[in-house]
Formats: C-alpha cells, structure tokens, sequence
C-alpha cells in the first residue's frame, strides 16, 4: 500500500483540483455507484449490552476478530480513504491534521486515498477477511449500507470505549444509533451526507419550493425538476414527504413511492435522474430545482449566489461514511486513538473547513469559526438542534428487499 504523495501542485491548482474532484467524475463515481451492490444490506444483530448513553459498554465481539496489538512498537497506523477526503495544505502534499496527530503521538499514519467506490472497496478485502487474513489496514471508510454488511459478517472489531473519550462525548445525536450499529459498537462517522433540496433562484424566478411535493406537482417546474440515482436518497425523501419515515417504511409505502415518482416521470415534470452531474444543471439553470448532496451545496453556493437550499418541514435523509477497524488489523490500539482524535473539537474543525461535508462532532463551531466563520454558520455543515430533529435515515434492508427495491428503482430511473 503506498504512501498517498500527490505531486506538489499550486494553491490554485489544489483548489481547482478539488472542486472538480468533488463536482465532477469522480464525486459522481462515488455517490451514483453506492448503489451498485445488490448483496444486500442486513441489520447488524447481537452486538451485546450497550450503555446507557447508547455507546457500546466494554465487552468481547462476537465477531470480529482482532490480532496480536503491535501498536505500541510499531508506533503506526494505516489508514484508507476516499478521494478528497482529507484537508491538504497549500503544497497539496501535506495533511495538517494527520501531521499534527503524529506530532503528539509519535504515530505514523500511513494515509492512502485508495477507495473509490463502496462495491469496488469490497472486492478488494473480501478475500482477505473472508480467509481470516490481514488487509494490511487498521481504518477504513464505508458508507453505512457496506459498514453494516462488514458488521454483520462479523469482519470488523468491537471498538474499545476506553480509547475512545471524545469520540463517546462529542458524537452528535443524529449519528448515535443506526439501526445497523446501534450505540456505535463497531463504527463511528468520518462525516455525514445530507440530502437536500436545493434550487436555482434565477431560473425559479420567483416560484416558491420547500417540498418535494413542489418538485413533483407544480406544473411551472415541468421539465426543470431534478431527482437522485441514489435510491435511498430519492425515496428516502419521497416517503417523507408522503408521510413515512424511511426508518420504518413497508413494501406497500415503498410502492407508493414509486408510483408517485413514475407519475413525475410520465408527466415529464423530472427531467431527469442524476449522480453528481445535477451540480451541473443547477448551476446552469437546467434544473430550477432538485434533490442534493448538503456538501455539494455548499461549493456551489460559494461559487453562485443564485443557489440556495431547503429543508423541508417533513424532514430529510442523512447517511454516513464511518472508520471501522477490520479483523486482524495490527494498529488496533492506534487506529482507536486516531479515531478519537477526530472527534476532538480542534482537528474536526479543521476536516470540516476542507471538506464541507455534514460534521458529526458536537462542540465545533467555536473552533470552526476561527477558520472560517461561514462554514461554523452554515446548516449544513454543523447543523443546529432543529435541523438534527429533522434527520432521518433510511433503514436496514434484507438481502431481499435489497433485490427487489433497486430493480424497481432502476425501472423506474430507466437505468
């Protein structure tokens, strides 16, 4: 696994580098094939007694397994990333935060931006975990459908509470208990995905949208409406604009959805579904609204005082990109310290002023604010209590209805 050494770029050209990297191919690569798997996303069981704070209490995995620690004389930790998701100085070679760690530490972190896609991460470790073997890393960052196969599988660790004191204070409430993980026994959030509405207010020209009803049902919008290929994201939202929380949704709520987008499709009203590409459109004024990515607003909205964003009063859907420690990692230990250090105001500060992604750490904003007090005051990167009691997150699904509800998505998205 190679050290990540990016060649020495201007400010200019990082920036330039890593607005394209976020807007473009390679945040629709990671975003649209989230979905690609059709394995099948299980609710992770038999976790064992959590605490009372819905954090896990101490106690033996009953499925990861763990190696002899060599944390202590190896003084390192190897660490696997997406693209683009780790703030950079202005060389682009260097990472404050990771440097700062192994200042005070004395741990080396070998950091590699080596994940690409959820499905395509998977293929690459699956032989390994599947034969007990070493993956030759102590952190890696899945979104949460793929975290919960690696938990159920039992491929992940039990993560010990007693290396983790930030990371047990200052999580966010919103993150605390997925159904796949419930109390965080396995995992914690490296940042989180809103799904938003955002809109373009030129190309609105004075047409009010708050509601994913406005997107499907006002014929002033027809053609201009943008939805996600991202199917939790889409019918996530879709079903809590309809009343049911995609925490709890049936088949007979997940049909209605469909229906009720297929209507938008047929009428013309949905231009069309995207990944990523809808930055694009928005921009352009294509699309005078559509569902986004919470992290993509906020780059258009620095660089485009025409777009904005809603979150509508029936809510809307949060996922995660979460740090596991696979089975038979040889940094347990330090990979649990560099966990917990993120969790500590100061550096997740600094990761949420680079990336502008949803931070789940509570306590930030003081520290953000001196970086820049924009981001500390934007919703969507430190969401404030009112906006957390809207998230809702799209449950757990079989293997079967895994199947069953992406063949439908897919028909319906003529993918």
């Amino acid at each position: 696994m190679e050290q990540y050494e990016p060649d020495r770029l201007s400010p200019a050209q990082v920036a330039a580098v890593r607005r394209s990297l976020r807007n473009g191919r390679a945040a629709l690569t990671r975003r649209s094939l989230l979905r690609a798997s059709t394995g099948g996303v299980l609710a992770a069981g038999g976790i064992g007694l959590l605490s009372g704070c819905g954090i896990p209490a101490a106690g033996k995995t009953e499925g990861g397994v763990s190696a002899e620690d060599h944390s202590e004389e190896e003084k390192q930790v190897r660490f696997s990333n997406w693209t683009e998701y780790m703030d950079v100085d202005e060389s682009g070679r260097r990472h404050p935060t990771l440097d700062a760690f192994t200042e005070r530490t004395g741990v080396k972190v070998s950091y590699t931006e080596d994940i690409n896609d959820n499905s395509e991460f998977f293929g690459k470790i699956q032989p390994q975990l599947a034969a007990g073997q070493e993956t030759g890393r102590d952190i890696i960052v899945l979104t949460d459908w793929l975290a919960a196969r690696l938990i159920r599988l039992g491929w992940v660790q039990k993560l010990d509470p007693a290396n983790l004191p930030h990371a047990f204070a200052n999580l966010s409430s919103q993150f605390r208990t997925p159904d796949w993980d419930p109390g965080r026994a396995y995992s914690y959030p490296w940042q989180g995905i809103s799904t938003v509405i955002a809109y373009n207010k030129k190309a609105l020209d004075g047409i009010e949208v708050g509601t994913v009803s406005d997107l499907l049902d006002n014929p002033k919008l027809k053609g201009r409406v943008g939805f996600l290929t991202e199917m939790r994201d889409t019918m996530g939202m879709t079903l809590l604009d309809m009343g049911k929380d995609p925490a709890r949704f049936t088949d007979d709520d997940y049909d209605a959805a469909i229906a009720r987008l297929q209507t938008g499709v047929d009428r013309g009203q949905i231009r069309r579904f995207t990944g990523n590409d809808y930055t694009s459109d928005l921009s352009k004024g294509d699309f005078a609204a559509c569902l986004a990515w919470a992290g993509d607003v906020v780059q258009l909205k620095a660089d485009n005082p025409d777009i904005d964003f809603v979150i509508p009063d029936s809510g809307y859907v949060t996922s995660s990109d979460n740090m596991l420690i696979p089975n038979k990692a040889r940094h347990k230990t330090n990979a649990e310290r560099l966990i917990d250090y993120y969790y500590e105001p100061g550096p997740a500060a600094e990761l949420a002023a680079y990336i502008n992604f949803v931070c789940p750490v509570d306590g930030v904003k003081d520290d953000l604010a001196k970086i820049d007090e924009d981001a500390a005051n934007n919703p969507l990167i430190i969401p404030d209590k009112a906006m957390q009691a809207k998230s809702r997150s799209f449950r757990s699904l079989s293997a079967k209805e895994e199947t069953a509800y992406e063949e439908k998505f897919a028909k319906l998205t003529g993918a």
